[in-house]
């Protein structure tokens, strides 16, 4: 069985993060690992706090499981603080890892604030460099680029200027009434492509992007390229949206498992 590792911090309510990332992965065919940069009190209405992990306790989380059982993909998501980015660096550059996805994560889909702007910085500085793909939505492409995004050639010269300046490709994603759910990828070879998506009218969207990035990872992890990945990850999602679950006083979790009940 192929593994997949993921770095990111815990939501209580178990709708992104971690708890997504495993959910994720565990649907799409790999083992599941985590390291947790922090604890959230979380809910589908917001963030009422966050507890980072001291930065030498995640080093020993990633240190644990790459020497015992090592990940074929890495997902990492949310980064508090730019101690926790430099750790991750690091162990990540020690242990040679491979097939790196980062979802720049910076605030939840309930609007809150996961990441301060030091640590928004380290981690484009240190973390992009060492990733296959990123995963920006239109706000954080528009953060990440400093570009203005309202339309589809928008989309394709910010993340033509990202890869360009980090190094990596970046899956600049639609929605947030750019472009529906259509996705560019921008290679840093100079290939790109389109990603057409079903526009699923569900209000419930926590958690999407950590969805979607632990999906490509897992596909990566799986020895798919990294385009075939991509389209696998949003078909997943698609169902995932389409179940139709509906949970809490906001914006709801995904039903990860939605092809266990559909069988």
């Amino acid at each position: 069985m192929k593994k997949a590792l993921t770095i990111a911090g815990s939501d209580s309510s178990g709708g992104a993060g971690i708890q997504a990332d495993i959910k994720t992965m565990t649907m799409n065919g790999v083992f599941a690992m985590s390291a947790i940069t922090a604890l959230t009190a979380q809910n589908t209405t917001g963030v009422t706090g966050v507890l980072d992990t001291p930065p030498d306790f995640l080093a020993a989380q990633i240190d644990a499981v790459f020497s015992d059982i090592r990940p074929d993909a890495v997902k990492i998501g949310m980064v508090s603080s730019a101690e926790i980015a430099e750790v991750i660096a690091d162990r990540l550059a020690y242990w040679e890892a491979e097939n790196v996805v980062v979802d720049p994560v910076a605030v939840a889909t309930s609007g809150s604030a996961l990441s301060s702007d030091s640590a928004y910085e380290a981690v484009k500085r240190l973390l992009f460099p060492l990733a296959e793909v990123i995963t920006p939505n239109i706000p954080e492409a528009e953060l990440i680029s400093g570009m203005r995004i309202a339309s589809a050639d928008d989309m394709e010269a910010a993340a033509m200027a990202i890869t360009d300046k980090f190094g990596c490709a970046t899956l600049c994603k639609g929605g947030h009434a750019t472009n529906d759910a259509n996705d560019f990828l921008c290679c840093p070879d100079g290939t790109s492509n389109w990603f057409e998506g079903r526009r699923i009218d569900n209000p419930n969207t926590h958690g999407t992007g950590c969805t979607l990035s632990s999906a490509i990872a897992a596909g990566l992890a799986k020895g798919l390229p990294l385009e075939e990945a991509i389209a696998q990850a949003k078909e997943y999602i698609s169902g995932a949206l389409a179940a139709m679950l509906d949970l809490g006083k906001g914006s709801g979790p995904l039903d990860h498992a939605f092809s266990i009940r559909n069988a």
